[in-house]
């Protein structure tokens, strides 16, 4: 009898080109790290102005948490001035931070309003025909020239563009890229595809399972990053008690935090300090998953401040 749809054969096939042919349920522990032999680090994001990096970094010094990251600008750094821009590169800088500048040109900015209904936004967020690249590469190359080295990137192609711009010198080889929520990968296929493409991170959808994210963790070793607390819009929930276990499977892993109802929060009309209230409590809510992480998986290492492989950036 010829077997149309065995599992077992698929699976086979799947571990001959490098992939792990079922999700991790034996939970092994990740043999992975950064390259300063950590297995987690902490990512902020929403870091809109220099006023909310400045009361993160307050805040930071005063719980002795380290910040590594920051995903900031969310509203599109094209919102902010160069001297706004540069006042937060210095920042960042001194504090031993790296940032993960996000560019203004984006799908929702343009006049295509696809995306803007219930059925085409299933198509996902891309950079609609070749002027709309051109916008957001120079946005990229605006952020380098004021002294950014990391950068987040939600269309493939985009990442594929940069990869090939770096090859050729356009970009400098220190950049970094980080591949957002947005563009929704969520196996351990994925995850090789973007490090293949050039990214620095990745960050798979956020509601998968340990076993799914330590099958990801088999196929790249990317670090992954990992919402551990989420939006109420993308569905809701804090996994703080799953730190430590994510922490052994999954390392290098980021930790982010994301509260309240939506992503409408980092907009040009957001009350600043409310966003510089929210800066201190994720500090807070990182200082929680630590000390989760340190009670019961004290094997784990978290980077110290500036860790030399971070993208901080040079004004």
């Amino acid at each position: 009898m010829v077997t149309l749809r065995s599992f077992e054969k698929v699976r086979k096939a799947l571990e001959k080109i490098g992939l792990p042919g079922q999700d991790g349920y034996d939970l092994s522990t990740s043999t992975k790290r950064f390259p300063d032999g950590a297995g987690y680090r902490i990512e902020i994001s929403g870091v809109e102005r220099p006023q909310v990096l400045e009361a993160l970094i307050d805040e930071s010094v005063k719980r002795d948490i380290p910040v590594h990251r920051l995903i900031s600008v969310v509203m599109g750094a094209t919102l902010l001035d160069d001297k706004e821009l540069r006042q937060f590169a210095q920042l960042a800088h001194d504090a031993k931070m790296e940032v993960i500048l996000t560019p203004g040109p984006r799908t929702t900015w343009d006049v295509g309003r696809q995306v803007a209904t219930p059925e085409g936004a299933l198509s996902g967020l891309r950079f609609r025909g070749a002027d709309k690249l051109v916008e957001v590469i120079a946005d990229i190359k605006r952020g380098i020239a004021l002294g950014f080295r990391g950068f987040l990137v939600i269309d493939e192609a985009l990442l594929w563009t940069l990869k090939k711009l770096k090859e050729i010198g356009e970009i400098p080889k220190d950049v970094t890229f980080k591949v957002s929520i947005f563009a929704g990968h969520a196996s351990p296929a994925g995850g090789r595809l973007l490090e293949e493409l050039g990214a620095g991170s990745f960050n798979p959808v956020a509601d998968l399972s340990i076993p799914q994210l330590a099958a990801i963790r088999q196929a790249t070793s990317l670090p992954v990053d990992v919402h551990i607390m989420l939006f109420a819009s993308f569905g809701g929930y804090v996994r703080f008690y799953e730190a430590p276990e994510i922490t052994r499977c999954v390392q290098p892993v980021y930790y982010k935090f994301e509260p309240g109802p939506g992503m409408a929060l980092y907009t040009p009309w957001s009350s600043v300090q409310g966003l510089c209230d929210l800066a201190r409590e994720k500090v807070k809510w990182a200082e929680i998953v630590r000390n989760l992480i340190q009670d019961n998986y004290p094997e784990a290492k978290l980077s110290k401040l500036g860790p030399k492989d971070l993208a901080i950036p040079q004004p």
